[in-house]
């Protein structure tokens, strides 16, 4: 059984980024190889960090990729060249905000190296991972009017990386509130929340689009907050096909995850997938 068209691309391979830590050459070999049965249609664009680029001796071999900068927005401008002059296919830029006393003024300065660089492909600026203050939200505001995409990081290797549902609930619907779709980074292999092996609650991906299709649909904080914390799988997938996946992948566009296994796992044992 083919996956839905709300499935399509939901996962970017971040195979090389812990804790999988596949080596680069392996992983860009999966991801080429990938066959339907083993996830293709679910997956989206290779996750690689902007120092990787050189190191694919085929860059066409590979696509899309998504391009993690790993220093701030004055370094946007040489993977910009690269990613050019190779002619990558290229799914998006990822930045994360790294001033945490003056976000917005951080976001600025994206704005600004994205504007002077004239980048066609989506840029995802990750915001604080601190609950929608003033500050935060004037950062989304600034993203958002300059035409740029948020990502959420929502797991790691420590309990701190894993936001609370109440602080995911709010990044939600800021992105919502501001008609800005949105990508999550880590924790969400599996589609419904549990308690990892690491002993941390991790949100599950059915949890997320299910909530943003709830907020999307004018649904109360405290009933998105009810939605991501579910356990309830049954519920979780009714909500899922009356809510319209579809309507919440045009928010929740992906999110990069270190294992396509698991995640095409949780869809088979859910009925979504053979």
């Amino acid at each position: 059984m083919p996956l839905d068209d709300a499935w399509a691309g939901l996962v970017d391979d971040a195979a090389i980024f812990p804790p999988g830590d596949v080596p680069f050459d392996e992983a860009v070999d999966a991801y080429d190889s990938r066959s339907d049965e083993d996830g293709a249609e679910l997956v989206g664009s290779f996750v690689l960090r902007d120092t990787d680029l050189p190191r694919l001796t085929d860059p066409l071999a590979v696509a899309p990729v998504s391009v993690v900068c790993t220093g701030g927005a004055g370094q946007l401008a040489g993977p910009s060249g690269w990613v050019r002059r190779e002619n990558v296919a290229i799914a998006g830029m990822e930045i994360a905000v790294r001033d945490l006393d003056d976000p917005a003024g951080n976001v600025r300065r994206i704005v600004a190296a994205t504007d002077e660089l004239e980048t066609e492909w989506p840029v995802f600026v990750e915001l604080p991972q601190t609950p929608t203050d003033h500050g935060w939200l004037r950062a989304a505001d600034i993203a958002a009017e300059a035409g740029l995409r948020l990502k959420f990081r929502t797991g790691g290797l420590d309990a701190s990386a894993f936001p609370s549902a109440e602080v995911l609930a709010g990044w939600i619907d800021a992105a919502l509130d501001r008609e800005t779709q949105f990508k999550c980074t880590a924790g969400l292999h599996r589609a419904i929340r549990h308690t990892g092996d690491d002993g941390f609650e991790h949100h599950g991906f059915l949890n997320v689009l299910v909530a943003t299709a709830r907020a999307f649909a004018g649904a109360g904080n405290a009933e998105v907050v009810q939605v991501l914390e579910s356990r309830d799988a049954g519920m979780l997938t009714q909500a899922f096909e009356y809510e319209s996946g579809n309507a919440a992948r045009r928010w929740f566009r992906s999110f990069g995850s270190c294992s396509v296994a698991e995640p095409l796992a949780d869809l088979r044992a859910l009925g979504y997938a053979q």
